[in-house]
């Protein structure tokens, strides 16, 4: 898969003979902006399939698709490559009665930190990574767009378009009742005296 430009995140497969392949984009790519498009599932799609031909492998339907925006962890190389991020971890055994932590990521000496809040105080937990279940990155979603302005400022096309709206002059506002009596004005110019020839 790395020959390919691309790294295997996960793969599943269900009972029906479904067989799921999440991919993403080398580290250094990824780090670049880069980022799983159709073009890329349908190149990695064409490659499996050829390759579990030849192997002769089970499987009814091939998908290939990007991890998502809640990307699993699953090995060392992602605990790294997602330092500073947030996260969700499942313990396999409880901590102080509770399984599920959500907060920052550090590495801390040989092992990792999740930095959280209990809702009264900033607390870190240290663990392993043979001690996690599941990890998976919290999704940052933002609608703001790329070029946001700062909460309050306009941005450029709401600027351009108050410079307009100050440059053109005020049109006078007319009362319904005059709108309704030029409509009446008008209707009596359009009628023909005589009507129908007979």
């Amino acid at each position: 898969m790395t020959g390919l430009g691309y790294e295997l995140v996960d793969c599943e497969r269900s009972a029906g003979g479904l067989l799921r392949v999440y991919i993403d984009k080398l580290p250094e790519q990824a780090l670049a902006g880069a980022v799983i498009t159709v073009d890329d599932c349908e190149r990695v799609t064409r490659q499996l399939q050829y390759v579990l031909e030849v192997e002769g492998a089970d499987y009814a339907r091939l998908e290939v698709s990007s991890p998502g925006v809640d990307r699993p962890l699953n090995k060392l190389a992602d605990y790294q490559r997602f330092s500073g991020h947030e996260v969700e971890i499942t313990l396999r055994e409880a901590f102080q009665g509770r399984k599920k932590y959500r907060g920052v990521l550090s590495s801390e000496g040989e092992g990792w930190r999740v930095v959280f809040n209990d809702g009264k105080t900033e607390q870190a937990l240290d663990f392993a990574l043979d001690e996690v279940r599941s990890a998976k990155l919290v999704p940052e979603i933002t609608f703001k767009g790329r070029n946001a302005a700062p909460k309050g400022a306009a941005t450029p096309g709401q600027a351009a378009a108050m410079k307009a709206k100050a440059a053109k002059p005020a049109k006078k506002k007319q009362s319904n009742a005059k709108a309704r009596q030029s409509v009446e004005t008008a209707d009596q110019d359009d009628k023909v005296d005589g009507g129908l020839d007979q």
